[in-house]
């Protein structure tokens, strides 16, 4: 009979439809509860950390005249209320104005021995932690640092006379960059990995891991007192370690800020604030820490000087980064006008104090004094100041005026010897902060490498100008410190610029750009006098941990390694076991497959 149109048609499979459908709706959903339920498990925790008061533009305080760190010695209003004679302290104040923004106690040798303990015994349970657990610190430090970061910025350029614009970019922005990246890619840099085995070992599957050191340390300049704190606190922590970081004195009030953050948010996140902790000293009693048997990794930022101290006696592992001298090099045709604003940045900002940041500007004699035209005209027209200005200010000041001396003699010296000052020079003389530590924008030209201004590190707003005549003689200039941290190429042939490149004897180079791999997740160090180590990246996340290989039966149920009946001890036949052992080297290595074969028969003769 023939079927209507709304006869319907049975099909053997309909049912097993609907049981399919009805199953793959159901993973779904029981994937999107369990994504979501993931989700907030190890989603970011919110924390309070308030800023402190006088992170306010506005705020005020007593002004110290001729600022230093031991202004409390010459002025005993500055100390605390109470006040312990057997303990040093350390006066804490504005560079760019001079403001006290207090004297803070400094620590002993014993109290770094204690804060050491406290670390060891709270990095027991934190090294047992997993990855989401880790992650879940990160995401939450990020987070809260996106939220406050004006807050944060406030903080360092009250502490080191930055600017806003400065403390954003080098500050900020490199910190968010690697907590970004320890949270998306940190795990694949530490997670176990297989390794390969050789032929005589194809039974075996070996594996390593990278476990915790223990308890590590870090001492960091002064320049970015949130970065370089924060930086090596989070590195380590990822890695499964407690740290003790060393920050310098001129930085103890910030950087006691920074670290109180990172501490709450320990504490947010379920974990003991003990494991981060902060040591302000002065250096006669730095080697309490870094000469510490319990210390296992040492991260030092700071001056060749007083880098070739850490760690000489326990032969701890140090990444050192020692400052340098860097060049851009400027090749032949480069757009002058186009590149002028990064080398301006490159140079001033941070007033200059930058590890990387330009200091020689080696140009071709053809556009040398194009160059220098731009410089000077840009250089006159930047303006100095305090961060908590309404107009805008281009420089912040230095530190402190300590280095002022020397800078104005070296430049004195250049100028003498044929260089030529053509704009700036001196120490410059604020018409509203008279005890700010502020240095003139410098542009020097006609320098030379063989003058005392081309060799030493400047760490100030000093743009030195230097012209070549061929590419190799550009390459010779810039190899000629003794530093080797960073350096630019710049140039419209990259293929060219890239060759240069690889010929500068530094470990990071950023072509037609200024100090990217500063932001990027990339190996940070130098060679030379510049240090040596690496952090940052997953290079400066693998020196935190110790590799540890462990090798199993790739079949155990099926075959263990047996020791031969002929090498057993008491070895029966001298003879008979070398005729074994010497076989079994030419069947597994010889160069040929006779050899091998010769090999393999007198390897079973010698079994039998």
């Amino acid at each position: 009979m023939p079927l209507s149109a709304f006869d319907s048609v049975s099909t053997p499979y309909s049912g097993y439809d609907a049981v399919y459908l009805v199953l793959a709706f159901s993973a779904v959903g029981m994937w999107l509860v369990f994504k979501r339920y993931e989700d907030i498990r190890n989603r970011a925790l919110d924390f309070e950390w308030p800023a402190p008061e006088a992170a306010h533009p506005a705020w005020q305080s007593i002004t110290i005249r001729n600022p230093s760190l031991a202004s409390h010695l010459e002025d005993a209003g500055l100390l605390p209320q109470i006040v312990f004679p057997e303990h040093k302290y350390i006066t804490c104040y504005d560079p760019s104005n001079g403001l006290h923004l207090g004297t803070l106690r400094a620590d002993t040798a014993f109290e770094i021995g204690e804060k050491l303990g406290k670390a060891t015994r709270a990095q027991k349970l934190w090294r047992k932690s997993d990855w989401d657990q880790r992650r879940k610190v990160m995401k939450s430090l990020l987070k809260w640092l996106v939220d406050n970061r004006e807050a944060c910025a406030r903080v360092t350029c009250r502490d080191t006379g930055k600017t806003m614009v400065d403390s954003a970019l080098g500050e900020i922005m490199t910190t968010c960059s690697k907590l970004e990246w320890l949270i998306k890619h940190g795990e694949r840099a530490l997670r176990p990995s297989k390794r390969s085995t050789p032929f005589v070992l194809l039974h075996k599957s070996s594996t390593v891991y990278n476990e915790p050191l223990g308890v590590v340390a870090a001492v960091v300049s002064w320049n970015y007192p949130l970065h370089n704190a924060w930086s090596p606190i989070i590195a380590a922590l990822f890695a499964g370690n407690g740290i003790v970081l060393k920050c310098s004195e001129q930085v103890v009030w910030s950087s006691s800020w920074f670290v109180g953050a990172i501490q709450q948010c320990l504490r947010t996140c379920g974990w003991d604030d003990d494991l981060v902790q902060l040591v302000a000293c002065w250096p006669e009693e730095a080697p309490a820490l870094t000469q510490s048997p319990w210390i296992k990794h040492i991260t030092f930022i700071g001056s060749e000087e007083i880098g070739k101290k850490a760690a000489a006696v326990h032969l701890t592992p140090v990444t050192l980064e020692l400052g340098g001298k860097d060049p851009a090099i400027i090749l032949p045709n480069t757009d002058i006008e186009k590149w002028a604003p990064t080398w301006l940045r490159g140079v001033f900002q941070n007033a200059g104090q930058n590890c990387i940041g330009i200091e020689r500007f080696i140009v071709h004699e053809s556009q040398y004094e194009h160059l220098v035209r731009i410089l000077t005209a840009r250089a006159q027209k930047l303006r100095l100041g305090h961060f908590g200005y309404i107009a805008p200010v281009d420089c912040g000041s230095m530190i402190s005026t300590a280095r002022f001396d020397e800078l104005e003699h070296m430049i004195r010296n250049a100028e003498a010897e044929g260089a030529e000052i053509c704009h700036g020079g001196t120490r410059w003389k604020h018409v509203y902060l008279d005890e700010g530590a502020y240095f003139s924008a410098t542009v020097i030209a006609g320098v030379e490498p063989h003058m005392e201004i081309a060799k030493k590190e400047l760490f100030g707003p000093i743009a030195l100008v230097m012209r070549y005549s061929t590419i190799q003689e550009a390459i010779e200039i810039a190899n000629s410190t003794r530093y080797g941290l960073g350096a630019s190429v710049f140039g419209p042939d990259q293929r060219l610029a890239v060759k240069v490149a690889r010929r500068l004897e530094c470990g990071m180079v950023a072509v037609n750009d200024f100090a990217v791999f500063y932001v990027s997740p990339l190996p940070f160090g130098g060679v030379k006098a510049s240090g040596y180590g690496r952090f940052s990246g997953p290079e400066g996340l693998l020196s935190l941990t110790y590799p540890k290989a462990v090798t199993v039966d790739r079949w155990p149920w099926l075959i263990n390694t047996s020791i031969p009946a002929v090498l057993d001890y008491p070895i029966a036949s001298l003879v008979q076991s070398w005729d074994f052992v010497s076989g079994l080297v030419a069947f597994l290595y010889a160069n040929g497959w006779q050899e091998r074969i010769h090999g393999l028969v007198r390897l079973v003769r010698a079994s039998s």
